[in-house]
């Protein structure tokens, strides 16, 4: 009897300290995994939330970034850490949806090895074209795409970057197949683009917005359900005409699995009330980002997003053959 007796107050004074030491987080600096070098769109957006989520803690959110593996290196840095809440990653649909099909390897599971904490934006493609590219909208590119794809060159960030893959999807829709041509980072694709080397880039509108509006390049549609505000004249490619052509990026805060449910919900609502500032989410909708929804962004929503990308993006990484060991 008086074992039980001994084994239930433990469990009673376990449970009292669990919730003592859940009140007290974060009582000292967390630090925020940025998969990729710094400067990019990814380590942008996250400088920018990491900052006001500090504020709304009371603790400061150190950026730390990770860059490597297509956003794999650091993803697994958090994922092999302490789960208790003071190390996080700014995941991307890349590292825990894309990669997943993309590696032959995968440094880990998306769906096991981390803990869902919100989703915080989706930022759609673009198909953004050289300008003196003979076509004047989405219908056109498609023709003309259909019909000299063997003339045609696309460029990208990288192999397996959004850029690739968001022209991946394009080429297995429009069931073509024209070259590609990987870059060191977005700019000197851009460059090519602009300069008429290569035919078309599949961008992010952050990215390309400032070349379309300077006229160097031109824009063809967005990926995506419904036009941004920041390109409201783009008409999105099932307005034109083709289905099922949707593809961005989304950026969102992964714990390492096994993390506390009353750190998850410390770490969500900041995240939350960090994206419902102007100084943060006014910020980034002008640049074309489309912020999540309170709704949205639940840890429930975050792993069903994960669980459904990953099954999205395996078709056409698969009937494309991009394989990456």
């Amino acid at each position: 009897m008086i074992y039980k007796f001994l084994a239930a107050t433990l469990c009673t004074l376990l449970a009292l300290t669990a919730g003592a030491w859940a009140q007290n987080f974060p009582n000292r600096p967390l630090t925020m995994v940025i998969p990729f070098a710094a400067g990019g769109p990814t380590d942008v957006l996250g400088r920018v939330v990491g900052a006001r989520m500090g504020e709304i803690l009371g603790q400061q959110v150190v950026i730390e970034n990770v860059g490597g593996g297509g956003g794999q290196t650091g993803s697994r840095r958090v994922a092999d850490s302490k789960p208790d809440g003071y190390t996080f990653v700014l995941g991307t649909v890349g590292t825990h949806a894309q990669g997943q099909t993309l590696y032959k390897k995968p440094l880990y599971n998306s769906m096991t090895d981390f803990t869902p904490v919100a989703l915080l934006a989706e930022v759609p493609i673009i198909l953004t074209v050289r300008k003196d590219l003979p076509v004047k909208n989405f219908a056109e590119f498609v023709a003309y795409a259909q019909k000299n794809q063997d003339k045609m060159q696309f460029g990208s960030a990288g192999a397996g970057s959004a850029t690739h893959l968001g022209c991946v999807l394009l080429n297995y829709i429009l069931k073509t197949n024209i070259n590609h041509i990987p870059y060191k980072g977005t700019g000197p694709a851009m460059i090519d683009l602009a300069a008429g080397r290569i035919d078309f880039l599949c961008e992010i509108i952050t990215t390309a917005k400032p070349h379309v509006e300077q006229g160097t390049v031109q824009a063809m549609a967005i990926f995506d359900k419904e036009r941004s505000p920041a390109l409201p004249n783009l008409p999105t490619a099932l307005e034109q005409g083709t289905k099922d052509l949707i593809a961005y990026t989304w950026n969102a805060i992964f714990l390492p699995k096994g993390a506390p449910a009353d750190v998850v919900a410390r770490l969500n609502a900041a995240a939350i009330e960090a994206m419902k500032s102007p100084a943060v989410g006014g910020k980034l909708a002008a640049l074309g980002a489309k912020i999540s929804t309170p709704n949205e962004m639940t840890p429930q929503y975050l792993a069903d997003l994960v669980k459904s990308e990953i099954a999205k993006w395996a078709v056409p990484i698969k009937a494309a053959g991009v394989i990456i060991d």
